[in-house]
């Protein structure tokens, strides 16, 4: 990765984006994700690099495309490729937040990160338990104390008050236990239907109101919130939940054997050169959703790297080639 390839990747999901922004609030999941990676899918081809999907939609026999270890990039779609391109890893979610989608909910998100080959965890498509947590306490937090425990110690490290916390937390039946122990120590709580990696990235932003996200959620979506931990320098603690046999077969088959293992960004994104991409698709927290007006299109996206170490927040007009267009700002 030795050249800037975060203008590529802003590219790639600015149009899964803007491909599934057409289908927002018409009720159909299934529609909005799967033009999200058709065109994601069809974008990656442009882009200059030997690309290996890592994290994707799925096993080969479950999905058409972006599956795991499915093949991106000019590097195998141009004659000339071999050898030219360099060997990147790739973790997408075309559509982080289908639900919110579908509704027209906040906080829908096209997403992907990128590292150099090896840099990023090839993670089972299990649950994983997360806590993530701001640069200013991402020393003070474990995955395994008590809420309570973790919630004074953030306060303490943002000279705040417990009940000035917010946490987010994903609104599910297996998180009310901790719901109920967030809630008994005064701390507020914001539940979510879907979205926890957009909730990571806020938690990690200061301004952004957001100081913590708890519970139990996906675990590539684990893997994209720890590339966007080692750009924010923020933190999450993650572990697998593993409690079938058939989840440490699929954890072994990718090369994880231990199954209580405690991880922190800088394993599920060990990467020294990562980047990180995401354009709004409904408005959320950090950025607007995709703005259809009748001379083109306007996104808004979050681009970040480790190498040079850069945050960049992008407001692009897509332009139509009418001779008559007029730009609004």
């Amino acid at each position: 990765m030795d050249g800037d390839l975060s203008l590529d990747f802003l590219r790639v999901v600015e149009q899964a984006a803007i491909a599934c922004a057409h289908t927002m609030g018409q009720g159909d999941r299934h529609k909005s994700d799967q033009v999200a990676v058709e065109a994601m899918r069809r974008e990656m081809d442009s882009v200059p690099i030997d690309g290996t999907v890592v994290i994707g939609e799925g096993e080969r026999d479950e999905a058409p495309m972006l599956y795991i270890g499915e093949k991106v990039g000019l590097a195998h779609h141009s004659k000339d490729g071999d050898g030219r391109y360099p060997a990147i890893d790739i973790a997408v979610d075309p559509l982080e937040g289908t639900n919110l989608c579908a509704m027209g909910a906040p906080n829908a998100i096209a997403v992907l990160a990128a590292s150099e080959k090896g840099g990023l965890l090839n993670a089972p498509d299990l649950y994983m338990e997360k806590l993530v947590v701001g640069p200013t306490s991402k020393h003070a937090v474990y995955l395994d104390a008590p809420v309570e425990h973790n919630l004074r110690a953030i306060a303490r490290s943002l000279g705040r008050n417990v009940k000035d916390l917010v946490v987010i937390v994903l609104d599910r039946p297996r998180h009310e236990k901790l719901v109920a122990d967030i809630r008994a120590t005064g701390a507020r709580i914001r539940l979510i239907g879907d979205g926890d990696l957009s909730a990571g990235i806020a938690a990690a932003v200061v301004g952004s109101g957001v100081h913590a996200v708890m519970g139990t959620g996906g675990a590539p979506e684990g893997v994209l919130t720890a590339a966007a931990m080692r750009c924010l320098n923020g933190e999450i603690l993650a572990r697998l939940v593993v409690s079938k046999p058939e989840h440490e077969e699929r954890c072994r088959a990718m090369g994880i054997s231990d199954f209580k293992k405690v991880y922190r960004a800088e394993e599920l994104a060990s990467g020294q050169r990562i980047i990180f991409a995401a354009t709004g698709v409904t408005d959320g927290t950090l950025m607007r959703g995709v703005r259809f007006f009748g001379d083109g299109i306007r996104t808004t996206s979050l681009v970040m790297q480790t190498h040079p170490h850069q945050v960049r927040f992008i407001d692009s007009i897509h332009v139509n080639t009418d001779t008559d267009v007029k730009i609004r700002f």
